[in-house]
Formats: structure tokens, sequence, C-alpha cells
């Protein structure tokens, strides 16, 4: 167990907003669930999306002329209103893995992870029409908007067993961390987040 004193012994939360297709996400959500299995954290696992938040502009800066990232958000947040947070993660988790874990260099067949994920397969017709649009431009408000700055994915907020809260952009990993490595980071996070001037860090 981490032994910051700080943490250790109460729970806290973290939302977690992601885009399910973008592939830096992936080692930010793997570090988070490495800190949640060694701190009493609870992760709440939401859908933003690259395409609602770059709709409006001329040129898509994800070159996403076809439209095909709105697919795995729609079908995402289907799952994430249907049947819950923990879902989403279960369900990101298999996008981003093979049937025997490994990791993938891009998502995966979405039925097949929704099959995997326990989830009906059916959901993945929720990609191709805009039944869900509405909830998907609801969560991803929610989390975008308490960031003053024009942001992507992922978005964390983090609030704290006596109910102080902070909401950031990132951190944006470009590899998965090991154990060391992640509790150095998650620490980091804390002290920067703890002062309330602080609002950007980029490299």
């Amino acid at each position: 167990m981490v032994a910051t004193p700080e943490y250790e012994e109460s729970g806290w939360t973290v939302d977690f907003w992601l885009d399910p297709a973008c592939p830096l996400t992936r080692y930010t959500a793997r570090w988070i669930v490495q800190i949640a299995n060694e701190v009493q954290l609870t992760v709440r696992w939401r859908v933003m999306s690259l395409s609602v938040l770059n709709e409006h502009r001329d040129v898509d800066p994800e070159g996403d002329t076809h439209g095909y990232l709105w697919v795995p958000a729609r079908v995402a947040v289907a799952v994430q209103t249907e049947h819950g947070h923990d879902a989403l993660g279960t369900f990101y988790s298999a996008l981003w893995t093979d049937p025997h874990g490994a990791e993938r260099e891009w998502i995966g067949d979405i039925t097949e992870a929704l099959s995997r994920s326990g989830l009906p397969t059916s959901l993945a017709g929720a990609g191709m029409n805009t039944g869900h649009d509405a909830e998907l431009r609801r969560s991803h408000h929610d989390g975008l908007d308490r960031i003053e700055a024009e942001v992507g994915t992922p978005v964390l907020a983090i609030t704290t067993s006596q109910g102080d809260k902070r909401a950031f952009f990132g951190p944006v990993l470009r590899d998965a961390v090991d154990r060391e490595d992640a509790i150095t980071l998650w620490e980091a996070l804390l002290q920067l987040s703890s002062v309330r001037a602080f609002r950007e860090l980029k490299s």
C-alpha cells in the first residue's frame, strides 16, 4: 500500500472522462487502475468525445473526415447509460486488449469487446445512429466544462474524502508505467492539485 497519510485511510473518487478511441488515454487509464489497486480509490469511468469537441471546427485536428470516431464514443455512452460506469470501464479495457489480455495498438472489434465484457452485442448498433447523442454531449460537457481551458482526453476529477474537488486535463502518458513510477506520478499529481493557483504544465 502507498503510505502517504493524506489518503491512506479514507477513500477518494476519481471521475475519469475518456474518448474510447484515443490511443494515449489507455495508458492513463491503466495507470489509474494501478493506483486504485494501491489505495482506497474509486474510479468512475465516463465518456467524452473528440468528435463532439471538434464538430464545429473548420478542420478536424484528429483528421477524422469520415466521422469514424463517433462510432466507439456512441457505443461507449450507450454502455455507460444502460449499464453503468463499471461496465464502461470493462468495455474500454476490452477494446484495447485482445482476448488473451495483450495490449492492442488500436481498438479492436466493438462487438467482440462487448461480448467479452458480458454486455449485449446489440449495443454495437448504437454507434451507427444518433439515439444516444444527447447523453454523449451531456457526459462530454459534464467533464470538460470543469476545465477553464480548451482540452481533450482524458479529463480527471478528483474528490477527496472531505469532499474537496479538483478537475484537470491529463496526465497524458506515452507508455505504460511500472508500479514505482505510477505511485510517484499519483503523489506528484496530488501535490500539484493541492495548489489552487496551479493551472497547467506541459512538456
